[in-house]
């Protein structure tokens, strides 16, 4: 996960406030603590995700233009838990540094190696510390969306659970979005569509999420169109 980031869908993606609200409270018992936000993009997350168990946000964003754009909107007050924002790679934070929690939200299937970068973020992980992935689910799902904006793979629930680091335990891997399911899958066959318009994000996020998360609720989370996996670090 290094220099420019090739995709094009932060902006339309950050108007999906329901989607947001949604994982939010699905991931808000794992989020506490020293918090780093790996791939940040433009902090879109951040305000859904701040919790009163947050002490301290550090933005970690590759893309440098991206990264100006999180220190701009904190700088303005418009993200008050980020006190850190870092322009660069899991390598550029020292092993030494820990954090209590760690995220990748729709971020490890833009990195090459995902099974390097998930050990090196575990090695910067407090004992009893989360790593929280979420991520695209079903490889065969694959579409030529995920190939324009730079997405390697699309995980199962079994390919997910394989990367896990040493000295980490699954305490949890739900999967959401259930009825975005079957809308990924009609572009995966009918649309092939390679950018999603503000139309299409609008009538899923307003209202396809909101039927997720009552699907989701009943169906026990055990299948949808993302993949959560949460790791807790017992050395």
């Amino acid at each position: 996960m290094t220099g420019r980031y090739v995709g094009t869908e932060l902006e339309l993606f950050a108007a999906a406030t329901n989607w947001k609200t949604y994982f939010a409270s699905v991931l808000a018992p794992f989020i506490g603590g020293r918090v780093l936000e790996a791939g940040a993009g433009i902090g879109s997350n951040i305000a859904y995700l701040r919790g009163p168990a947050v002490r301290e946000w550090t933005s970690l964003e590759p893309d440098p233009e991206l990264a100006q754009r999180i220190t701009d909107r904190a700088a303005a007050g418009d993200l008050t838990t980020t006190r850190r924002v870092v322009a660069g790679t899991i390598a550029c934070i020292a092993e030494g540094r820990q954090f209590d929690t760690i995220l990748y939200l729709d971020v490890l299937e833009h990195v090459a190696d995902d099974g390097a970068e998930l050990a090196a973020a575990a090695r910067r992980l407090a004992p009893g510390g989360h790593l929280v992935v979420l991520a695209p689910a079903h490889p065969f799902l694959y579409s030529p969306f995920d190939a324009a904006i730079g997405h390697f793979r699309r995980y199962s629930r079994a390919s997910l659970v394989a990367l896990a680091p040493a000295g980490c335990r699954l305490i949890s891997q739900p999967m959401l979005d259930l009825a975005g399911f079957f809308a990924s899958l009609a572009n995966r066959l009918l649309l092939r569509s390679a950018t999603p318009s503000p139309r299409q994000i609008a009538f899923w996020d307003g209202v396809l999420v909101p039927l997720s998360r009552l699907l989701d609720a009943v169906t026990g989370r055990r299948f949808g169109k993302t993949v959560v996996a949460v790791w807790q670090y017992v050395p």
